[in-house]
């Protein structure tokens, strides 16, 4: 560790994020504050790639992020919220239309939701319907993908190539100088070869200064900008982080938060993606889509890829904080909901994975979700209920006293923000597609179980994880005859899911 210790650098950041638990007036039916009467606005917050490796939820590698932990005890923290896909623009496209991937038919990271359904309306379009200001800073829909009927004004990068990974300024630690090295020969032999993105994944970039020369820097730079522009009208102002998407990049501070000596591999850490005994081979995919693109990774670039992953969420944490602190410094947050949510999750070497892209798994799908909403009953607590992010455009309507346009899919989670422990009986599904047309897989997510079938009517194999008793998700109980009763509702369930998909043309 260098002379910038955690406790120097929570020190630094503690005036970004000490703001965030002011207190809030109540709100009143429709959402909207009562002393007021004011239209409540949005801070709607994303990352991209990062999965619920924060404080406050309880990282495994102890990752620094004292900003979104401090939202997190302003308003309420669900701890167990789903992506529909663990894939960019699938996921994006559904949580900011409301419907799921079955139904958009966006099943990979080329297709623009309107191209499918020029007709519906999407979140950040409905709230600019009703007189609110919608502006954008960096990526909230996908790279190279926006939806021009949401904004009054958009801008920075929305992609996460090399444009908004470095910038300038900052020097590329290679992992290896040559990317694609020799495999061990006991390498599955169908595991592609295909290079074309093996150098992107290898780098590791270190920033110079706070990293001004990086989209993330200015995506927030902007945000704050809109925050003082439009500080006296009702707004929804959306701000999206890159990071952690690879390669992984941050100032030198940032890296400097973790010692790369004390990072302990996950206990089924494997060179390459490697499917478990007793798992279904569709369960992974044989090649990863991020980071050790067709070569194998050992322990040592293991633990340092960590580390990069790591020091990424802090610096996402680090610039979040400052549009979160600027709020506060505006005397905005008793009449603004603040949303943070990620995209999707990621594997970090857990079987072998280094990516999001296909995977079916907790770390794969299983995203932080923190809403803070003035005057909420249960703000400071957390919520265990299974959620997902295909609810947020209904609970943000709710909120903002807004109609609800048809077709919007999902559940309010209201209810969930006044009470955390409230009666909840709704399951999470996620899909997969490999080819953009047919679904590979699906997956639903229980208070007690992961359950996922691979292939038309689960042909191609099924998981049922117990994530209670195995939170690793190290054995497969799908084919346990004990649990052939709990495999068959969750089966039912799946293919009901899967059953609202149809075919294109």
């Amino acid at each position: 560790m260098s002379t910038l210790t955690r406790r120097k650098f929570l020190g630094q950041v503690a005036g970004t994020a000490a703001a965030a638990s002011v207190a809030s007036p109540l709100l009143n039916a429709l959402g909207q504050p009562a002393a007021t009467g004011k239209r409540p606005n949005v801070l709607f917050l994303m990352s991209d790639d990062m999965r619920n490796e924060l404080g406050c939820y309880g990282s495994r590698f102890g990752a620094v992020t004292p900003n979104l932990d401090t939202l997190a005890k302003a308003g309420v923290r669900f701890e167990h919220n789903y992506c529909q896909f663990p894939l960019c623009n699938p996921s994006r496209s559904s949580l900011l239309t409301g419907r799921p991937p079955t139904k958009t038919r966006v099943l990979g990271n080329r297709t623009a939701f309107r191209s499918e359904h020029p007709d519906w309306i999407s979140l950040p379009q409905l709230f600019q319907n009703h007189g609110y200001v919608t502006v954008r800073s960096g990526k909230i829909f996908h790279g190279g993908i926006d939806d021009p009927k949401a904004w009054n004004h958009a801008e920075g990068a929305t992609g996460e190539g090399e444009a908004s990974a470095g910038g300038a300024g900052g020097h590329n630690l290679l992992l290896r100088g040559k990317p694609g090295g020799p495999l061990p020969t006991n390498v599955p032999a169908a595991l592609p070869q295909d290079l074309s993105r093996a150098a992107y994944s290898d780098r590791i970039v270190v920033l110079d200064g706070n990293g001004e020369g990086n989209g993330d820097y200015h995506s927030a730079d902007r945000a704050i900008d809109y925050l003082r522009q439009y500080k006296d009208q009702p707004f929804f102002i959306a701000c999206g982080m890159v990071k952690p998407h690879s390669p992984p990049s941050a100032p030198q501070r940032f890296f400097d938060l973790y010692d790369v000596d004390k990072i302990q591999l996950p206990p089924d850490f494997a060179p390459w993606p490697t499917v478990p005994p007793g798992f279904p081979k569709a369960a992974i995919r044989p090649r990863n889509a991020d980071l050790f693109i067709g070569r194998t990774a050992s322990e040592a670039e293991a633990r340092q890829v960590i580390r990069a992953y790591l020091a990424s969420i802090s610096y996402a944490d680090w610039n979040l904080g400052r549009v979160i602190s600027e709020l506060d410094r505006l005397g905005l947050r008793d009449n603004t909901i603040v949303v943070f949510v990620a995209d999707h999750g990621y594997q970090l070497g857990e079987k072998g994975k280094w990516s999001k892209a296909g995977s079916l798994f907790e770390n794969g799908t299983r995203v932080p979700l923190i809403i803070d909403a003035p005057g909420a009953a249960g703000n400071g607590q957390v919520s265990r209920r299974i959620v997902q992010s295909l609810d947020i455009y209904r609970t943000l309507v709710e909120l903002a006293g807004l109609p609800l346009p048809e077709g919007v899919e999902g559940s309010s989670l209201v209810p969930l923000l006044n009470n955390p422990s409230a009666e909840w009986n709704q399951p999470a599904y996620s899909v997969w597609c490999e080819d953009g047309v047919s679904l590979h897989g699906v997956a639903v997510r229980t208070e007690k179980w992961r359950f996922a079938e691979y292939g038309p009517e689960g042909k191609n194999g099924a998981m049922l994880l117990d994530r209670e008793a195995d939170p690793q998700e190290l054995k497969n109980l799908a084919n346990d005859p004990q649990y052939a009763a709990v495999c068959r509702e969750l089966s039912a369930l799946t293919r009901k899911y899967a059953a609202d998909y149809k075919l294109p043309g």
